[in-house]
């Protein structure tokens, strides 16, 4: 393996009203707003060492996922998984392996610990999943 899966950094969740939603993260489970994205509809919230994603699914990211969460419809936009060492090379090459291609390029991306590269690709069911590596310094 070209690299060890250390924990989720953060997971994202499809909401209807994301007030309400802060709201209860907030109350509830004691989460915080670290960084808001209005322009995208994300909220990102600190969750002990990790990071607990909301987005509007009327907002830009949202509506990528189609109608708000039912049925038949999905609410968990990805998992995001932090890895050690990220090596996009090698990461492609490993992908490659598994016939899986990434959505593109490694992107610097705000998680748990800050800005750091990600690579993204979907699993056999269509979920996203995200390797995420170290923070930029």
């Amino acid at each position: 393996m070209p690299f060890a899966v250390e924990r989720i950094d953060h997971l994202v969740l499809r909401v209807r009203d994301l007030q309400a939603s802060i709201d209860f993260y907030q109350a509830v489970l004691g989460c915080c707003v670290a960084k808001r994205r209005d322009d995208l509809g994300l909220i990102h919230l600190r969750a002990g060492a990790s990071m607990i994603d909301l987005i509007s699914v009327d907002g830009v990211l949202g509506r990528r996922g189609g109608g708000a969460a039912q049925a038949d419809a999905r609410n968990i936009d990805h998992v995001c998984l932090r890895i050690e060492p990220f090596d996009e090379a090698e990461l492609l090459g490993h992908l490659a392996r598994f016939g899986l291609a990434p959505h593109g390029n490694a992107t610097l991306n705000f998680g748990a610990e800050g800005d750091g590269l990600s690579l993204y690709f979907n699993d056999p069911d269509g979920n996203t999943i995200e390797l995420k590596g170290p923070p930029s310094r």
